[in-house]
């Protein structure tokens, strides 16, 4: 008997450990969003072709979620904010519709896209799996980038804008009576340049065309309703989302004084605006927002998320510090949103490929721009590109982002697949699979893997099997994980010179040795520094985001291939 109890306890064991060894790894996902964005069609831009997803509107439906997108021609749904599915619905009345809203309303989604030169109609369904919409046709005419919201009482508002002139305006929707409207339209906000510096137009604010005020968005919290706008143009890396916030949906409103709460300037991809703010699990909120690619038109664009957050004092703000590192998913409890410390492996090292088309250099896929690109000779199986990380590094996730290097292919087509596989070696000589995508058959733009189990190797090699398009190209072949190494030590020498015009400010500080970037933080008191902006190799920064008569913070930290420094002591200037 009891050499039968302990062969069971042995058993037991061994069973225990096989689980164990087995356990699954804590999801983590990494921006821009590997969605299967769907190729565009625009009159003006009929013989170029280019992929984009942006204006996202995400709501949450029976505990499931459904993400809208311009011009997508159907959307996705997902049942933990990560992974997503398209569907193609059994009935769609807006095949190339703008900036989409939606809203969970009782026992139904409703859906409303922008339509600036004709009648809108609310398009409503019980089973947005299914897809089988119906419709309220001809609520509103001549409006773009509608946002649809329904009080808890109730009471309906119809919320939209998209100008250089014109202000974010709203109006009452009668629920009753088909959402027809009622009374005239009411006038909420517009920009403010000359004291939001942030609202200011063009790449980093340089430009003196009026920026655009667009992309409203509401959300109700705590009984305070904050309506979120975008500023000033989706094309450009400082393209962010700010708030105003009021007590009732049609204000009075007052400007949220951390704006833009959601920003992401520096890094491979920049922008974070035009989005839309949705409870996720464990009632952690998610902003989703649109980021700009903007090589083959300006309106190239993907789709980012992140953690978002109501402070003791009722600000809204998202974190999007290392906002295109791999982070925590919704998922995953209290770790949901926060940084797993990966740290990019594939900053500038060495890069060889089988092939390249002119200028279209293999090293720009280690440059952390998404505007740069390689390009091989040929899209075949022969293709592939290797990466020195220059010393055996620990290796938790890779990413690839594939460009649309003269793609010709217009709106969604069926049977796109990106096949391929990733290798690891320690010596250049024998390789281990880190990656099999040989026989996938999703389409994964950007294509982000999170290893089984972290691999300690030297090289990564890229082996190209198939493409959907004409040509192989990559924007960023990106290896996250940690080198072992010392982290960084602390900036020195940081100092921020407030310009006579308030709205600028020159940042500058020392050179560290052995630093790859510097990750620049500030806001508006000590424990509110919510705004970042990442920037590498520089010893420099003209931020032009501030607002003319608000005091700030700011600290600044280094970071390289082993981690991040310790920030330093906040600097005050009034």
């Amino acid at each position: 008997m009891k050499t039968r109890k302990k062969r069971l306890q042995l058993l037991l064991i061994i069973l225990s450990a096989a689980f164990a060894g087995k356990a699954q790894q804590p999801s983590t996902y990494c921006n821009p969003l590997n969605l299967d964005y769907t190729y565009m069609i625009y009159n003006a831009y009929d013989n170029i072709s280019y992929r984009s997803g942006a204006d996202p509107a995400v709501v949450k439906f029976k505990g499931e979620y459904y993400m809208f997108v311009t011009r997508s021609l159907g959307y996705w749904h997902s049942t933990d904010l990560t992974n997503w599915k398209f569907i193609t619905p059994e009935k769609w009345y807006f095949q190339g519709s703008n900036a989409p809203a939606a809203h969970n309303y009782k026992d139904s989604v409703l859906y409303v896209a922008g339509d600036p030169s004709g009648s809108m109609s609310v398009l409503f369904t019980d089973n947005p799996k299914k897809g089988d919409w119906k419709a309220i046709p001809g609520i509103l005419n001549d409006l773009q980038d509608p946002d649809l919201f329904i009080d808890d009482d109730g009471k309906t508002y119809m919320f939209w804008g998209s100008s250089n002139l014109y202000p974010i305006r709203a109006k009452i929707l009668d629920r009753s009576n088909n959402f027809k409207p009622s009374g005239k339209p009411i006038e909420l906000f517009n920009l403010n340049e000359l004291k939001h510096g942030w609202e200011r137009f063009g790449e980093n604010h340089s430009d003196t065309l009026e920026g655009y005020i667009e992309g409203p968005w509401m959300t109700k919290h705590n009984n305070k309703y904050y309506l979120q706008y975008a500023a000033p143009g989706t094309e450009f890396n400082v393209y962010g989302d700010g708030a105003y916030i009021g007590d009732s949906p049609l204000g009075p409103f007052k400007y949220m004084p951390n704006n833009p709460f959601s920003y992401k300037p520096g890094g491979f991809m920049n922008g974070a605006g035009h989005g839309s703010t949705v409870i996720g699990p464990g009632k952690q909120y998610w902003h989703f927002a649109s980021m700009a690619v903007s090589i083959n038109v300006n309106w190239e664009r993907r789709l980012c998320m992140f953690p978002t957050y109501f402070d003791t004092d009722g600000l809204m703000y998202s974190n999007t510090s290392f906002g295109d590192y791999p982070h925590y998913g919704p998922a995953e409890g209290e770790k949901a949103g926060r940084f797993t410390g990966w740290m990019l492996l594939s900053y500038k090292k060495p890069v060889k490929a089988s092939s390249q088309l002119d200028d279209f250099d293999p090293s720009l896929v280690a440059d952390e721009s998404v505007k740069t690109f390689w390009v091989a000779n040929k899209n075949d199986n022969q293709q592939w590109l290797e990466m020195d990380l220059q010393k055996p590094c620990k290796v938790y996730a890779i990413q690839v982002n594939y460009h649309d290097y003269k793609s010709n292919l217009y709106g969604r087509l069926p049977g796109l697949s990106h096949q391929f596989l990733i290798e690891g070696s320690l010596d250049g000589l024998q390789w281990i699979t880190l990656v099999d995508r040989s026989s996938d058959k999703r389409d994964t733009p950007n294509d982000y893997e999170q290893l089984a189990q972290p691999q300690k190797v030297r090289f990564v090699r890229y082996k190209n099997i198939h493409v959907p398009t004409p040509h192989l190209s990559i924007s960023g072949l990106r290896v996250f994980g940690n080198a072992g190494g010392k982290l960084p030590a602390a900036v020195q020498g940081f100092e921020v010179i407030r310009k006579t015009d308030r709205r600028d400010a020159l940042l500058k500080w020392k050179k560290l040795p052995g630093v790859q970037g510097y990750n620049v933080l500030w806001g508006i008191a000590p424990d509110k520094l919510y705004s970042s902006w990442m920037v590498y190799d520089n010893d420099s920064l003209e931020l032009k985001s501030l607002s003319a008569d608000q005091e700030y913070y700011f600290s600044i930290e280094a970071f390289n291939e082993n981690g991040v420094s310790a920030r330093t002591k906040s600097i005050r200037i009034k």
